[in-house]
């Protein structure tokens, strides 16, 4: 993976107060952590910023990372995305955290998964592919971070699924993740229940108070049939 050049100013002021200074210069305030040094204060073009990661839009960017003051060069480091921070209103970035990074050492980093080619459980029997797991935690050295996983689904059939284990992982790339996770799946075509007009379901519980009521009935008849039989009896 190609490093990508951004340069950015030091801040030497903190703070909400200048922070709002900082957006109003068309900046964006960020973090600078790890390294040898104690986390360092930079701001950052925000048009140069939004435009490396539009044009690297769901890829990893390493970075090189110049720390300028003026036209003066202070450091520079490699460096990964570590966090942005965004409006919740108009979703601008507001804040970003860098991690510096060492090129001969191996990190751990989410890869974005993407499918590649046609179903034919989808093509041909109407279902549907549900894409799974989306992000892929890699092992490996800065310089060979893949920008994505293209995973070939073109084989999968109804009710078939690709798993971790199944996927190729470019050299000198490994994973922790589960193996038996799966990344995608071809589900089955929603079954529409019909449901016809007019047509009634004769209920059981009716029948059963009914038929109490008629056993009620009965035994309630008991007794007066026999008062009914002792006044004859007394009659006669």
């Amino acid at each position: 993976m190609e490093e990508i050049k951004l340069d950015v100013q030091i801040r030497s002021e903190v703070g909400g107060k200048h922070i709002r200074k900082v957006r109003r210069e068309d900046c964006v305030p960020a973090i600078i952590y790890g390294g040898k040094t104690k986390p360092t204060a930079v701001k950052v073009d925000r048009r140069t910023y939004e435009k490396i990661m539009r044009h690297h839009h769901g890829e990893t960017v390493l970075f090189h990372i110049n720390v300028m003051e003026g036209d003066k060069k202070l450091s520079d480091y490699s460096a990964i995305l570590k966090e942005e921070q965004h409006d919740p209103v108009n979703s601008s970035v507001l804040h970003i955290d860098f991690n510096c990074i060492s090129l001969t050492e191996k990190i751990e980093v989410k890869v974005p998964i993407v499918a590649k080619g046609e179903a034919p459980g989808v093509k041909k029997d109407g279902g549907s592919l549900e894409h799974v797991l989306w992000e892929l935690d890699v092992v490996c050295l800065p310089t060979q971070i893949p920008q994505n996983l293209s995973v070939d689904v073109s084989h999968l059939e109804l009710n078939q699924s690709i798993h971790v284990k199944d996927i190729t992982l470019p050299q000198g790339v490994t994973t922790k993740h589960d193996p038996d996770s799966v990344v995608f799946t071809v589900a089955p075509p929603m079954k529409e229940e019909v449901v016809v007009e007019g047509a009634e379901t004769a209920p059981t519980e009716p029948e059963v108070i009914r038929e109490k009521k008629k056993e009620e009935g009965d035994k309630a008849a008991a007794p007066a049939a026999g008062k009914k039989a002792d006044g004859d009896a007394k009659a006669k």
